[in-house]
């Protein structure tokens, strides 16, 4: 089905990093590709910029389907991986064009693109395209994520359902608009399901991180008094996104004590850290996590759990207000953008290379 589009005439190729299977940085490709081809209920979009984050790079290595492998590392020689599952939801379409984050223009509409719930989307609007799709609709928990289960913004176009495409009133440039969607949807998503309140503890781990920074001024912005667990190296530009209190992570947890109990963790980290982090809870507290960055098998002790009423959220889909809030906090500047740095498309592996240093606060953008 033809598309409508500006008057500028659409090239027939495009520039792409493909990730051509499972390995190393020698299966990210830069090269001409097709450019992609409106089906019905599609959008067509320039990509203006796209946020580096963790599943592009566990998604490469094969970590979702890889048995006792450490976070961001491809799995070691004849290590078990689960038939099937090398993907979040089932074998990763290889070669496949990655990118979760898409800060785009539109260019182009399938001709029976109709009214979404949040607007039309317009030719030359510029847009955010919602990572974390419900293809089921929110009564479900089945997903699809941009990047991962279909080609993402990791190119010069990328195609997309039009429900999931949202006009941003900004005066964030490009680049800021498009550390948003996966890292701070992801964070939100935490957030709004473990119910966090004006005047809650929360503690947040990885707090430098994209999703961990995220939480701070999301959190923040709920009321919530913050203690941040970050490197000593980063402990002040934690504090100056928010934090109430920075724990460094080399003092360990016996700089914890005498500190008010928690009544929400939210930890991507997991790893070694995550019995502590259960005892730091008060009775009746929520831990969530949508992450493992530093190992995702862990050693919990069930006394904790029962004894401490302890609830245990688990958050992938992202529910129904999560995407429409976050960009109402972008439009009324009630949060504000923290990008580390910038890369060239073509220069993703060096940029990878930065991101898995973990020596930056914030996100890393790639610009096409």
């Amino acid at each position: 089905m033809p598309p409508k589009s500006s008057s500028t005439e659409l090239p027939a190729t495009m520039q792409a990093m493909v990730t051509v299977g499972q390995g190393g940085y020698a299966q990210l490709v830069y090269r001409e590709v097709p450019m992609p081809q409106l089906q019905p209920g599609e959008v067509l979009l320039q990509v203006l910029a796209a946020g580096i984050n963790n599943t592009d790079i566990n998604t490469r290595v094969g970590w979702y389907g890889a048995v006792a492998a450490p976070a961001n590392a491809a799995p070691k020689p004849g290590a078990a991986v689960v038939a099937g599952l090398a993907g979040w939801n089932g074998a990763t379409p290889f070669p496949l064009i990655q990118g979760a984050d898409c800060c785009g223009l539109v260019v182009a509409l399938a001709p029976d693109v109709a009214a979404q719930p949040h607007g039309v989307p317009r030719i030359g609007q510029r847009v955010l395209v919602r990572s974390c799709m419900r293809v089921a609709g929110f009564a479900s928990l089945d997903t699809r994520w941009l990047g991962t289960d279909f080609d993402g913004a990791f190119a010069d176009y990328v195609k997309v359902p039009a429900s999931e495409v949202f006009a941003v009133h900004s005066d964030w440039s490009d680049v800021e608009l498009a550390s948003l969607p996966c890292a701070w949807g992801t964070a939100e998503n935490m957030l709004h399901r473990a119910g966090v309140a004006a005047g809650e503890r929360v503690w947040v781990t990885g707090a430098s991180g994209g999703v961990g920074s995220a939480v701070v001024q999301l959190a923040k912005r709920r009321g919530a008094h913050v203690t941040a667990l970050t490197s000593r190296d980063k402990r002040d530009a934690v504090l100056a996104l928010g934090a109430d209190l920075a724990l460094c992570r080399e003092d360990g947890a016996a700089a914890w004590q005498g500190l008010p109990s928690a009544d929400v963790v939210v930890d991507n980290v997991a790893g070694a850290g995550f019995g502590a982090l259960l005892k730091a809870l008060r009775r009746g507290g929520r831990y969530v996590s949508s992450g493992a960055i530093a190992g995702a098998d862990v050693a919990l002790d069930m006394r904790d759990l029962y004894l401490k009423d302890l609830t245990l959220i688990g958050c992938t889909a992202w529910d129904e207000p999560v995407f429409p809030n976050l960009i109402g906090y972008v439009e009324r500047n009630e949060v504000r953008p923290l990008v580390a740095a910038s890369y060239a498309l073509k220069d993703m592996a060096l940029a990878q290379q930065a991101f898995l240093e973990k020596r930056h606060v914030g996100n890393l953008v790639l610009v096409p």
